[in-house]
């Protein structure tokens, strides 16, 4: 923030749209919503697939609900999960219902490939296919209805300027005309710009009279290059009024990691990230991971053994080649693959290396003859990469 701080410009206009806590939560809040909505709509699937089958001599009777227990148990958290990666929840007061149909229904039909991978690999009985069917359709239906009845009332309020809020921006004159232009038309009807301070021209006396004037409940400081201690007295003022201050973290612009804020030690931070932070997303898409290693674990064990009866009865070795690699902000980790290569590889490396076709660090050699027989065709499948299972 100190004034010999400028400043670094880079476009950011490809990703997604950093959240305020009233948005995520609101978000949040929906997620839960349409959970309970998609087990509704599984509910009214039955209900239609069971009628189906008292009215028509054809279609056999259907099993109990309560056979169709474990779908629930998969629809509440990833039907959410699913529906925010199709982007369900990006801008839905400025799309059109037939991209958030085709949002929901993939996202359903995602969610159905899941409910079925899990009764094959997991043995249990999928009872009926209409039902999944039938539950795609109905919770697109119910999920897109949701959507276009809660967009219609908040354009409705929006058109009577109830979600307008009142916002005071301080800052120098430069840099609250380069935050204006960075509006998107979203975001323009839900906010009222009561009045402009240059903080660094103005006294902090003109900020209390302005709060008081005009009853705002925000003030957003565009200061970067403003003098630190003159910013910090108009929060200091915002603070003694009850209102709430807002300072831009755009000082220092980055490429990918975006601002955050987060406590370290007891000390309040402000945190450039440029990978995920903790959600339950993130925690849904680990128990995922988790869920589906397992399941191809069990799914690829005959081939698995097969590979390992093949290496051993035609290499003398090991079975299993382990070496430690580079992770995540450069953390060692152990990689485990089926060795594909002769015991000695290390050693006649130094042998070929005039043959590399590589430049650098990284060795590479058409016909290695390095590599078993059976390494060759476990490379050409990735077979020998399940052992990272």
């Amino acid at each position: 923030m100190p004034a010999s701080v400028a400043p670094i410009h880079v476009k950011r206009d490809n990703q997604k749209p950093v959240l305020s806590r009233s948005e995520d939560i609101n978000i949040q809040l929906n997620q839960l919503t349409d959970a309970f909505l998609l087990v509704i709509a599984l509910g009214l699937g039955y209900l239609l697939r069971r009628e189906a089958g008292e009215r028509v001599d054809v279609i056999p009777p259907i099993e109990p609900l309560k056979a169709f227990v474990w779908w629930i148990v998969l629809v509440l958290p990833f039907g959410p999960l699913l529906l925010d990666l199709q982007g369900f929840y990006t801008h839905p007061l400025h799309k059109s219902a037939s991209k958030s149909a085709k949002q929901a229904a993939l996202a359903l039909i995602w969610l159905a490939i899941l409910i079925c991978g899990c009764a094959f690999f997991f043995r249990l009985h999928l009872y009926s296919r209409s039902v999944l069917v039938l539950f795609c359709i109905v919770g697109t239906a119910t999920l897109l209805i949701k959507e276009r009845v809660i967009a219609a009332c908040l354009r409705r309020r929006s058109r009577r300027g109830e979600l307008r809020e009142k916002v005071i921006l301080a800052g120098s004159f430069e840099e609250i005309s380069s935050f204006q232009n960075r509006f998107k038309d979203e975001q323009i009807p839900v906010i009222e710009i009561v009045q402009t301070i240059d903080i660094s021209v103005e006294p902090i006396s003109t900020l209390v009279r302005s709060l008081h004037e005009h009853s705002v409940g925000r003030v957003i400081f565009t200061a970067g290059r403003t003098d630190f201690g003159q910013v910090e007295k108009a929060v200091a003022a915002c603070e003694i009024e009850g209102v709430e201050a807002w300072l831009t973290a755009d000082f220092i612009r980055t490429s990918i990691a975006r601002p955050a804020f987060d406590v370290f030690c007891s000390q309040p931070m402000l945190v450039f990230r440029s990978t995920p932070d903790r959600s339950w997303a993130l925690e849904s898409k680990r128990v995922l991971d988790v869920v589906g290693a397992l399941a191809g674990l069990v799914f690829l064990s005959p081939l698995m053994l097969a590979a390992t009866i093949a290496i051993r009865l035609t290499s003398p070795g090991p079975v299993i080649f382990s070496q430690m690699r580079s992770g995540r902000h450069g953390r060692p980790f152990r990689m485990f693959k089926f060795r594909s290569m002769y015991t000695d590889a290390e050693q006649r490396k130094q042998e070929l290396e005039a043959c590399n076709q590589m430049s650098g660090p990284v060795f590479k050699l058409e016909n290695d003859p390095r590599i078993t027989p059976i390494g060759r065709i476990l490379r050409k499948y990735s077979i020998d990469e399940l052992p990272q299972l």
